[in-house]
């Protein structure tokens, strides 16, 4: 409602005091302030104002400041006073409220502060120790190199340690994925889709999460978390996208992207770009780093060794100082490979379709031939992050998933080269990405990161051809390379065991027990079929317990426990699946006890598969502690609360969300348990 009323009328004056009231309800009391400062800026009308003052005492008082609450209280009885005739307020209500309100902050002003000690966020650990003074928004530990084989890389000066902190970076340009719907509940059927996206929920300028977005005035897509946000981002770029916003998103948001660079760069830096482009022929593409024009702006040095001797090379990106920042020239020599790129990649298809849209439309600044030529730069789309956010859907027991957040540009994190198994994890706050250590990295080791296809996920021939399709080259990790030189042999979560003595099963089309004195052998086709089969039945489990169906699901999933028994491993990735799904169930009906045995089978699967300091491992503890808590399990809920901390402050940091949680069940529990005083007589 707030979104497509009129600006200044008396629909978004209510629908502004209206979204205050659900956030009263929800406690969100700051926000519910602001709505009502907003319903009253657009016109609340006269004969409603008692109710929203009355609102904005209760939040007053609920916040402790009992100054305001007073002014807000006297305010609300001159004004009754002076118009007592308020229809839709009958005053004998409107007096027992305010003395019921009055009553409260007099019980606040009685008792004595006994706040306990702020809890205000320090940061620490999150902001680099010492910044590098090479490389922004990294590290001292890390250096920037040139490889004559992988090019630009990032190497260790140091032995750095797991959980430390590498680079730290705000996305050079962001943008919000407008089509992803967030984790929520949505199981109501109704012929109107109200389910809400995460434009809905997500400023799009900051990305920060809120209840109460401040919406464009000029179009109902673009949301914001406050005032400031909005002015920000109609000054740097939403006065051009807001005409234009629905054909933005008809292309999609890589051409958002594009659009938005351009418009935070300026036209003229980009139209330089375009130049370059129209100077080289369909065929006879090179490298950025090969163009004059482009060795003008990189004359930072690197060294390399040629027949024996170490030269000294420019580093594209650099200044000419041989500092790297986070900017548009940084960005410009991101795009790797163009030897295989035909022009229209370079230029990318989506800018393309830009140059074809009219932009008649846009009167402010630029104009229609400013912009198609501006808006022909590349867009790296291949070197475009995601931005993750987890989510759950509300209920009893909740499901927790990954989602798209938005598309962002980082040019110091795309430094990173990849690696299937990988010594970094990435994490994001909004529109910040951090790399953190996953694992000891030594002196002179190079940094490496995961672009998404990672060894516990997917075999070395699909990682491959994904690499090679998407990003041009060859992994020669050593994750590939020992796998493409060992035997061929299932990994253990992929694995077949023997019905009789449950020994892995070996070899080809035909699969033979691997214990000498038993002879089962069965045909591997067989047995895949069987899994066909059991990944459906489980799948139909599933659907029993998303529907609330808990003991059929527990009867379903208990059969499929049986059957995946006789001919997987232990450490199968599909009885995983089963025991999780079990331990869901079991906690949905209260039995805390059985849900944690189901969890712990599974965690032996997850650890097998991902290893025991993997972030998933560190998500399946968190799940573990959640469960003991629950079942006020206290010594295990501990145990497992210290192990989830350790594994997660390696991936996300101390302020991850996760993290917090289980710092305040620790504090609970230990709260709740008694401290021993010594031998009793």
């Amino acid at each position: 409602g707030v979104s497509h009323s009129r600006p200044n009328t008396e629909d978004m004056s209510l629908c502004y005091a209206n979204r205050s009231a659900a956030l009263f309800h929800l406690g969100q009391y700051e926000m519910c302030l602001k709505d009502i400062i907003r319903a009253q800026t657009h016109g609340y009308p006269e004969r409603l104002q008692p109710k929203v003052m009355l609102r904005k005492a209760e939040c007053l008082v609920a916040l402790g400041r009992l100054q305001e609450a007073h002014q807000t209280i006297s305010d609300l009885e001159r004004n009754f006073t002076a118009s007592p005739t308020l229809a839709d307020f009958p005053s004998q209500s409107v007096q027992k409220n305010l003395h019921h309100l009055k009553m409260k902050v007099q019980e606040k002003e009685n008792l004595t502060e006994t706040f306990p000690a702020a809890l205000a966020k320090t940061l620490e650990g999150v902001d680099l120790r010492e910044e590098n003074k090479q490389l922004s928004n990294a590290s001292s530990s890390v250096s920037l190199c040139m490889d004559p084989l992988k090019g630009r890389c990032l190497v260790a000066t140091r032995e750095i340690l797991p959980g430390e902190l590498l680079v730290k970076e705000d996305a050079f340009v962001s943008v919000l994925n407008p089509g992803e719907l967030p984790p929520l509940h949505h199981s109501l059927d109704s012929k109107w889709d109200t389910r809400v996206t995460i434009g809905d929920l997500y400023c799009h300028r900051c990305l920060k999460h809120t209840l109460a977005t401040v919406p464009c005035d000029g179009c109902s897509y673009a949301k914001y978390c406050s005032q400031e946000c909005l002015q920000q981002a109609w000054e740097l770029y939403h006065r051009i996208e807001c005409p234009l916003g629905g054909l933005l998103l008809t292309l999609g948001v890589f051409c958002h992207t594009a659009l938005r660079l351009t418009l935070l760069v300026g036209f003229e830096d980009v139209s330089k770009i375009r130049k370059l482009y129209d100077e080289v022929s369909n065929k006879d593409i090179c490298l950025p780093e090969s163009s004059s024009w482009v060795k003008t702006l990189n004359s930072g040095l690197g060294e390399i060794e040629k027949n024996g001797k170490i030269i000294e090379t420019p580093i594209p990106g650099c200044d000419v100082n041989g500092k790297y920042e986070s900017n548009y020239q940084a960005v410009f020599n991101l795009l790797p490979h163009t030897e295989n790129h035909t022009p229209r990649d370079i230029k990318s298809s989506c800018t393309l379709q830009l140059e074809a849209a009219s932009f008649q439309t846009v009167t402010t600044g630029a104009n229609s031939s400013q912009l198609k030529a501006a808006t022909a730069a590349p867009v790296l789309t291949h070197l475009s992050f995601p931005l993750a956010l987890s989510g759950s859907k509300e209920g009893i027991v909740t499901s927790s998933r990954q989602v798209r957040l938005a598309t962002g540009i980082f040019p110091v994190v795309s430094l990173l080269n990849h690696s299937c198994s990988p010594n970094t994890s990435v994490s994001f706050i909004s529109t910040v990405a951090t790399i953190r250590a996953s694992q000891r990295i030594g002196k002179g080791q190079e940094i490496l990161h995961c672009y998404g296809p990672h060894k516990n996920r997917m075999g070395v021939a699909e990682r491959q051809q994904k690499l090679r399709s998407q990003y041009f080259f060859d992994c020669t990790c050593p994750a590939c390379h020992t796998e493409a030189h060992r035997m061929a042999t299932r990994p253990r979560w992929e694995a077949f065991c023997c019905n009789s003595c449950r020994a892995p099963m070996q070899g080809d089309d035909v699969l033979s027990c691997g214990h000498r004195g038993c002879a089962v052998s069965v045909r591997r086709d067989h047995l895949a079929s069987r899994l066909q089969d059991l990944r459906q039945q489980v799948g139909m489990a599933r659907k029993l317990l998303s529907d609330g169906k808990l003991e059929p699901a527990i009867q379903q999933l208990s059969g499929c426990q049986r059957d995946a028994e006789s001919f997987l491993s232990a450490e199968h990735a599909v009885l995983g699946e089963i025991e999780d799904g079990l331990a869901q169930a079991c906690a949905a009906l209260g039995d805390w006890q059985k849900s944690a045995t189901h969890l712990q089978n599974s965690l032996r699967v997850v650890e097998a598969r991902h290893g025991p300091s993997s972030v998933e491992m560190g998500r399946e503890l968190f799940k573990l502690a959640q469960i003991f808590f629950n079942g006020f399990a206290v010594p295990e809920a501990l145990s497992t609360i210290r192990k989830a901390e350790e594994v997660l402050s390696l991936h996300c940091g101390p302020w991850d969300d996760e993290i917090q949680e289980l710092q305040k069940m620790k504090s609970c529990l230990l709260d709740l348990t008694p401290t021993p005083v010594g031998p009793s007589v």
